[in-house]
This record gives C-alpha cells, sequence and structure tokens, in this order.
C-alpha cells in the first residue's frame, strides 16, 4: 500500500460505520463496471461450447456429480 492509499484508508476509518460502509459500496461498485468486449467473448465461448455439445463433441455432466448433492 502506498503512503495515499494509506492515508486514505486513515481518514475512512474516522467516519461512522454508516459512512464507511457506503464508501465501501462505492468503490466495490466502481470495480464492477460491465466490459462489453470480455461479454462478447463470453457469448462467443458460451457459443462454441453449446456447438460443441451438440455435435457431441463434449458431454454434458449434471451439477450433482460435480458438486454433490444440491
Amino acid at each position: 500500500m502506498n503512503a495515499r492509499t494509506k492515508e486514505l484508508a486513515a481518514l475512512a476509518t474516522r467516519l461512522k460505520p454508516d459512512e464507511r460502509f457506503a464508501l465501501v459500496e462505492e468503490i466495490l461498485h466502481s470495480l464492477d463496471r460491465p466490459d462489453p468486449e470480455i461479454d462478447r467473448l463470453w457469448q462467443e465461448e458460451a457459443e462454441r461450447r453449446l456447438a460443441a455439445y451438440r455435435a457431441g463433441k463434449v458431454k454434458a455432466v449434471a451439477a450433482e456429480d460435480l458438486l454433490g448433492p444440491l
């Protein structure tokens, strides 16, 4: 953590709990912005996987077999 980040953290810890919570929410929200390029790549991957399944190149596995009883 650099000096500026440490200073910001020290200032943040002086806030009331509800203000700190709001700050954390705002910071987390800023990290969770959609990226159209990543969305496009995942869409292409999903389509490739579905096509491979439909062509019989891969087999489906039940979620219970991977995760146990749900």
